[in-house]
């Protein structure tokens, strides 16, 4: 096997590589469409499975405009439920801030320096 052997393998595998990545994204395109009916997501997969090239590219120029509004529509989901998911954490109130509680309390007066300092072993534990 020489060079230039190895060369072509690489090129054809990379491009099988980027065809499968298009085929996929294109078929999670299809199930993520809820105005498409079932029949035609039906259409749309056995068109893809018959004729992946054309089907691929039929799809991607006839669909492109709501593949795009979709995808963007799922980031949004994706950034608000990880944005939801970080203030749950954040404000659920972990050791620093219950510590940080009694402090002022014991500062206030409002507590004595042995029940901050219970409160303190309670919370690091």
């Amino acid at each position: 096997m020489d060079f230039l052997d190895i060369f072509w393998s690489i090129i054809i595998i990379y491009f099988l590589i980027t065809i499968l990545f298009a085929l996929f994204t294109v078929i999670v395109d299809i199930f993520r469409d809820h105005e498409l009916s079932g029949g035609g997501k039906a259409l749309w997969l056995l068109f893809l499975i018959v004729f992946p090239l054309i089907g691929l590219l039929v799809y991607l120029i006839v669909r492109h405009e709501g593949m795009r509004e979709r995808a963007i529509a799922a980031q949004k989901d994706s950034e608000k439920e990880f944005a939801s998911y970080v203030q749950s954490v954040a404000t659920t109130g972990g050791a620093a801030d219950e510590i940080a509680k009694a402090k002022g309390l014991l500062d206030s007066g409002a507590i004595s320096q042995g029940e901050f300092d219970a409160i303190k072993a309670k919370a690091i534990a």
